[in-house]
Formats: C-alpha cells, sequence, structure tokens
C-alpha cells in the first residue's frame, strides 16, 4: 500500500525542539581512557505495494484449517484508511480451477471518508483461474473432493483468468456465499465469507452435491489487481488455490509485497552509568518526557529531565536527519548521526518513535548498551540487534499506519485513549509488526 498521508504536524513541532542542540557531553575531567563516539541510526524501511495481505483458513469457531460447509463462515480483520480497496480469493471447491473474488479493482473500503459497513456480496464473482479443463461441477473426477491428488487435471486451452463462461450450469454467486464487511471503528474492519448454499444448490447430473468453499487470500491495496489481471495468465501462485484450495503459493507472493515504510522520529541518545535508566520495564512511565517521546516524536522533556541526573554523563537530542537543514523525522534512506564521549563502564540508552502507531518506540534493554567490553575495548560495529521495539503504556494500541490516533492522522497530540495496562513493555498487542532490522539500523564507530 503507498504511503497516503503526510506527517506535517510531525514536522512542526520537531521544527521547534531543541534548535541549540541540548547536550551535556562534555566530561569536566578528561580521562586518557575516554573515546568519541559517533551514533548513526538510518531508516532502512522499504515501501511495499501493500500494507496488509493474509489467509484465511479456520472456520468461526473451529479449532484448526478447514474449508467452509453450509452455514459456515470464514472471518478476517484487517485495518484500512480512505483510498484502500479490499482483495480476496476462495475456491469453489466443486471444480476444478474456479474461484470467487471481487474484480481487480477490490471492494472500496471508503466512501470518500465513510468507512464501508454492509453486505458487498454483490461485487463478488465467480472466475475461471485458466490453468485446467473444466468438467461438470460437483461431477468432474479432476476436482478436489474426487482428485487422487492435486493438479491432476489436463491444461486448459484457454490460459488466461477470466469470468466463468464455459456452457456448465452454475448456481447464482449470492446462493453460494454472502460476504459482508463490518466497520469495528479506529479503522479496523472485519470481513465474513459465509458459505449460505444447501444441499439443493448444485444440482448435477448426479444428483446434488454440498458445496464446500476452501481457505483463501485477502490483501487491502490501492492499485488494481493485486491477486490477477483478467485476460491474462496466472503469474502469481493462484492456480493452487483456484485448484486444490491451497492458498500458500499465492500468499507467499503476496507477502513478498507486503509491509511498512516507517518514519523514525527525532530522538534522544543517554550516556550512562549502569545505576541509571531511561525507563523500567513493567512499570509505569516515570512521567519524564517518554510518553512524549513515543507518543508524539518529542524528545524535548527527555533531554530537559534527563540532563544533570545522578548517573547520567551526557543527554544529546537527534532531530535533523543528515544533510538536512532543520529537524524533521527521517524515511527510508535517511540517517540521523551524533557525536558523544565515554569511558569505561559506561552504558548507551536511546530512543527514538516508530511514528506508524500510538506510543511505540525503539531502544535497547533499560539497562543500556556496554560502550566497552570486558577488555576495556569500544564497542564499535552494527548493534542493531540489541535493539527491541518497546510500548510505552501510555495510549492503547491501533492497528499500525491506520490508527486514527495515531501521529500522521491525529487531529493533535495526546489524543488517543489511555493504555489499559499502562506499563513499559516490550510490543505484544496481537498486530503483526515488521522485524526491527527492516526498519531500524544501528551502528557505532570511532571519531567524528
Amino acid at each position: 500500500m503507498t504511503t497516503k498521508y503526510t506527517i506535517l504536524a510531525l514536522v512542526a513541532f520537531t521544527a521547534l525542539l531543541l534548535l541549540t542542540g541540548c547536550s551535556d557531553d562534555d566530561p569536566t575531567t578528561p580521562v586518557s581512557d575516554a573515546e568519541t563516539f559517533t551514533l548513526t541510526i538510518e531508516n532502512v524501511s522499504a515501501a511495499a505495494d501493500y500494507a496488509v495481505s493474509g489467509v484465511f483458513n479456520t472456520p468461526v469457531e473451529a479449532s484448526g484449517p478447514a474449508p467452509i460447509f453450509p452455514g459456515e463462515a470464514f472471518e478476517f480483520i484487517f485495518g484500512a484508511i480512505p483510498g484502500d480497496m479490499l482483495s480476496f480469493a476462495t475456491m469453489f471447491v466443486q471444480s476444478n480451477d474456479l474461484f470467487y473474488a471481487p474484480t481487480g479493482t477490490g471492494i472500496a473500503l471508503f466512501n470518500g471518508t465513510t468507512p464501508v459497513d454492509g453486505d458487498v456480496t454483490a461485487q463478488i464473482h465467480l472466475w475461471d483461474g485458466g490453468t485446467e479443463m473444466n468438467e461438470e461441477p460437483g461431477v468432474g473426477t479432476n476436482q478436489a473432493p474426487r482428485q487422487g491428488g492435486p493438479n491432476m487435471g489436463a491444461a486448459d486451452s484457454d490460459m488466461t483468468v477470466r469470468m466463468v463462461n464455459d456452457g456448465f450450469t452454475y448456481p447464482a454467486v449470492s446462493d453460494v456465499i454472502a460476504v459482508t464487511i463490518t466497520y469495528l471503528g479506529d479503522n479496523l474492519f472485519r470481513a465474513r465469507l459465509e458459505n449460505v448454499s444447501d444441499g439443493t444448490t448444485l444440482m448435477t447430473s448426479m444428483g446434488s452435491v454440498a458445496i464446500p468453499l476452501a481457505p483463501g487470500v485477502f490483501v487491502v491495496h490501492t492499485n488494481d489487481d493485486p491477486l490477477f489481471s483478467a485476460g491474462m495468465a496466472d503469474l502469481l501462485g493462484l492456480e493452487g488455490l483456484a485448484e486444490d484450495g491451497d492458498p500458500s503459493a499465492l500468499f507467499a507472493s503476496l507477502e513478498a509485497h507486503t509491509g511498512l515504510a516507517v518514519p523514525l522520529a527525532p530522538g534522544v541518545a543517554i550516556v550512562h552509568s549502569d545505576q541509571a535508566q531511561l525507563f523500567t520495564s513493567g512499570a509505569a512511565d516515570a512521567g519524564l518526557g517518554l510518553e512524549a517521546l513515543a507518543e508524539d516524536g518529542d524528545p524535548s522533556g527527555l533531554v530537559t529531565s534527563l540532563t544533570g541526573t545522578t548517573g547520567v554523563v551526557s543527554v544529546s537530542a537527534f532531530n535533523t536527519p543528515v544533510g538536512a537543514a532543520g529537524p524533521a523525522p527521517i524515511f527510508p534512506g535517511e540517517s540521523y548521526q551524533l557525536t558523544f564521549t565515554a569511558e569505561p563502564g559506561d552504558h548507551l540508552s536511546l530512543a527514538t518513535m516508530f511514528v506508524q502507531s500510538n506510543d511505540l518506540f525503539f531502544a535497547f534493554d533499560p539497562a543500556g548498551l556496554a560502550l566497552f567490553d570486558g577488555t576495556g575495548s569500544a564497542v564499535i560495529g552494527d548493534i542493531t540487534v540489541n535493539i527491541d521495539l518497546w510500548d510505552a503504556g501510555t495510549e492503547m494500541n491501533q492497528w499500525p499506519a491506520v490508527g486514527p490516533d495515531q501521529a500522521p492522522r491525529q487531529s493533535g497530540t495526546d489524543t488517543g485513549a489511555d493504555d489499559a495496562i499502562n506499563t513499559v513493555r516490550m510490543v505484544n498487542d496481537g498486530y503483526v509488526y515488521p522485524a526491527v532490522w527492516n526498519l531500524i539500523k544501528v551502528t557505532l564507530s570511532i571519531g567524528n
């Protein structure tokens, strides 16, 4: 999903921050074994085609993956913002390679800024995957319920994906599947795919048969044709889903193009002894400024609170991207850089906001990173492995990159509901986040 928001509000308040580059990184008594370090924080996230994709494979109230039979349903929840569309595909199991899906434009999830809520079955069609020759539905020996193994039938003479038109008779779409989208608030939606067929829906030359619907895939998108292109051959892995009800290959194609490009906000770097900590895991935020950093990308409170406190050697703000003229977040390919002085026994802590969130931030363990090893040698190189994504516990989390109370979309600072847990901890809220090393890279070197 391409980026469709601005972060002018975030840039505006960061431009007001720390114009004098508040720091206290000059020891009053120089020591011979002190080192000058350069800290580089890079945004290594990458723009992706889709922000959300997934598999639906477990019927409602079932304990594991299975097709859905008459009266059963699949459901899945996803986040979206105005301009987004939903596409999905699920196999019509009594066939060789037919599946239900909307057209390539997908189902619009907003009418302007009003979320869609209701029955969208009229936008669903029965498609032919164009990979296997069709046989009479519910009878063919090369169809999933009767074949000896996957991919058993003869190749289709027309290898293009198209709406089914093969001379056989099929039930109306609405007699087999009902698709409902329910708006849950905070830019969250639930899709429900219900099998509404019964024992008489598919009448064949051999009698009536039940119509299962197989596990499938879904994707939230802005560009057309995320799953297939009408009139073109399958190139993405649709065949396994349409012939055998196996969504794995198609989902692998989607997953390779799914991700978040996440700005990183101005933050702080603190040199300290092992007696001082930026925060305490499992405890409430101490009110020193972490909340403003984690919710709104504003490190100024932490700089003021920590400067000169016991155990803190220096506090430095990073707020201006390398090569930029003034304070701003960093986007993919950009970086912050600063220098500081430390000596054996000193630790480094840092914090920078995961901007597409309510109150998440990147940081080391609360004790910080020891800047010298046991031999007194400076720790240098890529130290990203020591960074985790933390939840400040100050604001209720919403789906990443769509929540209306997140910095790029909120009406003002500190607008979200309070977090019911109210403790700082590693993020564990049920949402899916990219791996840390796919978003941020942190390195240390010696010298300026």
